[in-house]
C-alpha cells in the first residue's frame, strides 16, 4: 500500500515535497517512482529511484529542479520539487516496482502497486 502526501497550491517558482509512505513489502528491495497526469494528458514518470538510492533517472523536464531520494529506515520516498511551473501542474503518483532490485526504471509498466496520488496545482 502507497499513500502520496504533500501536494497543494503553489505559486509558480515555489516548491513542495511530496512524501510517499509504503507498507506491505520489504520497502528497500524495490525500486519507487513519481509519475504525474495532468488533465486530458497521459501519465509520464517524473523521477525514479532504484531501490538502493544510488541510481535515479528524472525526466528532462524535472531535471535540476525536482530531487527523488528515499529513507528505507522510513518506508517512504519523497519528490522534492523546486522552481516549479504552471507545467508541473497535474496529480503526481507513486509507484513500486514489480520486480525487486534492478536499476531504475522510468517504464510505468514496471511498477506493480500505485497510490492514490496527490494533486499539485502551480498558479503564474
Amino acid at each position: 500500500q502507497l499513500q502520496a502526501s504533500g501536494g497543494g497550491l503553489v505559486q509558480a517558482g515555489g516548491s513542495l515535497r511530496l512524501s510517499c509512505a509504503a507498507s506491505g513489502r520489504t520497502f528497500s528491495n524495490y525500486g519507487m517512482g513519481w509519475f504525474r497526469q495532468a488533465p486530458g494528458k497521459e501519465r509520464e514518470f517524473v523521477a525514479v529511484i532504484n531501490w538502493s538510492g544510488g541510481n535515479t533517472v528524472y525526466a528532462d523536464s524535472v531535471k535540476g529542479r525536482f530531487t527523488i531520494s528515499r529513507d528505507n529506515a522510513k518506508n517512504t520516498v519523497y519528490l522534492q520539487m523546486n522552481s516549479l511551473k504552471p507545467g508541473d501542474t497535474g496529480v503526481y503518483y507513486c509507484a513500486t516496482r514489480r520486480q525487486a532490485y534492478g536499476s531504475a526504471s522510468f517504464f510505468y509498466t514496471d511498477y506493480a502497486y500505485w497510490g492514490q496520488g496527490t494533486q499539485v496545482t502551480v498558479s503564474s
